[in-house]
């Protein structure tokens, strides 16, 4: 029979049994009242931390759309500018055309 227990790594059992050791006082201080307080205000402080960044994703994102409107506003006013020009350049090549044809009559 002593022969089993001269075959037993006792550094490793005894390093195994303080870990249980430590683990069940582990538990038993995280489990306290104490410690139910800390996890609170700590859940707490994350739920203020959450609420001020909405508000600051939230203006970005107004932001950022005004931002697109008036881009949108700008590109529909250049398009209406290119269009306008150009009815204008046909406008006066037609007009120089019927200049031709007046000058021509007399």
């Amino acid at each position: 029979m002593l022969d089993c227990l001269k075959n037993i790594n006792w550094k490793k059992t005894g390093i195994f049994a303080a870990g249980v050791a430590f683990g069940t006082a582990g538990i038993k201080v995280l489990s306290s009242k104490d410690a139910k307080k800390v996890y609170s205000n700590c859940t707490a402080a994350v739920l203020r931390a959450k609420d001020c960044v909405m508000k600051t994703v939230e203006t970005v994102q107004e932001n950022a759309e005004d931002i697109y409107a008036e881009a949108k506003s700008i590109n529909e006013e250049r398009e209406l500018a290119e269009e306008a020009a150009q009815f204008d350049d046909v406008f006066e090549d037609d007009f120089e055309d019927s200049e031709e044809v007046t000058l021509d009559e007399e």
